[in-house]
């Protein structure tokens, strides 16, 4: 197929500059009803392509097959699928479709537990039964990297009933899993593996990086395409494998199940125009990036006090390979923690992806040339160095490590479903939580529906929300209260 071409985006706006009659939502009809200033921040443009489904010749016949068909059999062909879907809800969307297509074949699953947040409420929504299997853990960094082929294949003897397992690579971290391993192991047990590769929708336009999933053995891949390559951000993708381990169709209906009704063009044409950068200049594009990030790793290094994760990963537990995208800085010899040292660097307009005890993450983009921004996030380190060295040392707030996580009481559904009732959080210790609860970033859940809370993990969450951290999945947002299961 000609990966030059963008059907859908080119139908879009071949359908915007005819002028046609718009007797059709959206409301703002091309733009003359849109608020001016929302008119003048993202540009008339924009407004003129944001049309609604089933319109004749984008997304409905004729022709046949439709541009936005089209499309999709282009993404299919440049990430090497069997089948792919546009989401429009981001990879959250793929992780319930994922967990509701494994749900065809039974409840009972493997599943990393340190997976995001949304694949946790996609067992919710398909009544999964999970059986978690931990990661393993750096001891140096307390990072949690990937899922070793022996602890998979540990999990699914144990659980012979499972129909799929899944599990994440890359990590907020850059950490990569023996996808192959995993693959082997899972199709041994006759299941088939799911990879939540929301982090790596670049490795497969890049012989620099790690193999990804898809060309590893994956069947099932969760794709976050605006992370890396650059679609608008809630635009992702989710990606079949050659596989007989799962069916198209159960697969195509759940998709279908939970999207809009109401598809976003602009979403949709982001997946296009992305896909087309990555197929005809990814290569090129990633080249350039990682050349700019291996002399922005030097000059860190160089930095009294900093250090940073690199390829040395690679050779720790649980880290089959490293994916360079996302620039991860070592400040523990500064004394500061990540949470600390990142806001120190929103005081100089500096913004990271994540923060975390003993490290700050920024994430880098497939396209452009990184330089500029690696210089500018350069210069605001060494700002921050010297302003912790020159000034009274900030006395580092004691922070805990993650508690091990327990073993759950009820299944996910039940308790997130079960008769339930609001606990402060301050004597919640011991009761059996109703609610996901997940600081974020990276969005891993620290407590699960069907847990018993314990004293470590509730002051565990407290401390990351005053470090700075954020929380998902809680009722009460201001985290004074934790729903409970009434016993």
């Amino acid at each position: 197929m000609d990966q030059t071409r963008a059907p859908y985006l080119d139908a879009l706006i071949a359908y915007a500059s005819r002028d046609p009659g718009r007797f059709h939502v959206p409301g703002h009809k091309g733009g003359f009803g849109a608020d001016p200033e929302l008119a003048a921040a993202i540009g008339a443009r924009a407004l003129e392509l944001d049309v609604p489904a089933l319109i004749e010749g984008i997304d409905v016949p004729p022709p046949e097959p439709t541009p936005f068909q089209e499309a999709q059999r282009l993404a299919a062909e440049a990430w090497g699928a069997q089948r792919s879907w546009f989401l429009i809800n981001g990879a959250s969307q793929g992780s319930h479709a994922a967990c509701l297509g494994l749900r065809h074949s039974g409840p009972a699953v493997v599943m990393q537990r340190n997976v995001h947040s949304s694949a946790i409420d996609g067992s919710i929504l398909a009544g999964l039964d999970p059986t978690f299997v931990s990661p393993e853990i750096d001891p140096e960094l307390g990072l949690a990297h990937c899922l070793t082929p022996e602890a998979l294949d540990r999990a699914l003897a144990g659980q012979p009933a499972a129909v799929g397992a899944l599990c994440v690579s890359p990590t907020y971290f850059g950490a990569c899993a023996d996808i192959a391993g995993l693959a082997r192991v899972a199709h041994s047990h006759g299941v088939p593996l799911v990879v939540d590769e929301a982090w790596g929708a670049h490795l497969h336009f890049s012989g620099e990086l790690p193999a990804a999933a898809l060309e590893s053995g994956a069947d099932l891949v969760i794709s976050s395409t605006h992370k890396i390559v650059g679609s608008l951000t809630q635009a992702a993708m989710l990606h079949l494998g050659h596989t007989d381990l799962l069916d198209e169709g159960d697969i195509d209906r759940v998709v279908t199940l939970l999207e809009s009704t109401s598809p976003s063009a602009l979403l949709t044409a982001s997946l296009d125009g992305a896909r087309r950068l990555a197929a005809t200049r990814g290569a090129e594009l990633l080249a350039e990036t990682l050349s700019a990030l291996a002399e922005a790793r030097a000059r860190i290094r160089a930095i009294p006090r900093l250090d940073v994760l690199d390829e040395r990963i690679a050779s720790r537990a649980g880290a089959a390979g490293w994916d360079p995208l996302r620039l991860a800085v070592d400040v523990r010899g500064t004394g500061a923690t990540g949470h600390h040292f990142a806001a120190r660097l929103r005081e100089h307009d500096v913004h990271m992806e994540l923060a975390a005890e003993t490290v700050v993450v920024a994430a880098f983009g497939m396209g452009g040339d990184a330089s500029p921004l690696a210089a500018r996030l350069l210069e605001a380190i060494e700002l921050v160095v010297a302003e912790l060295s020159a000034g009274e040392p900030d006395e580092p707030i004691p922070f805990a490590p993650p508690p091990p996580w327990g073993p759950l009481e009820m299944p996910l559904r039940d308790a997130f479903l079960s008769p339930q009732e609001p606990v402060p959080f301050d004597r919640a210790a011991g009761r059996i939580a109703a609610e996901a609860l997940a600081t974020y970033p990276p969005g891993i859940p620290n407590v699960l529906p069907g847990e018993r809370l314990t004293r470590e993990t509730l002051d565990f969450i407290a401390e990351t929300l005053s470090h700075g951290g954020h929380l998902r999945g809680a009722s009460d947002r201001t985290l004074g209260t934790i729903r409970a299961v009434i016993e």
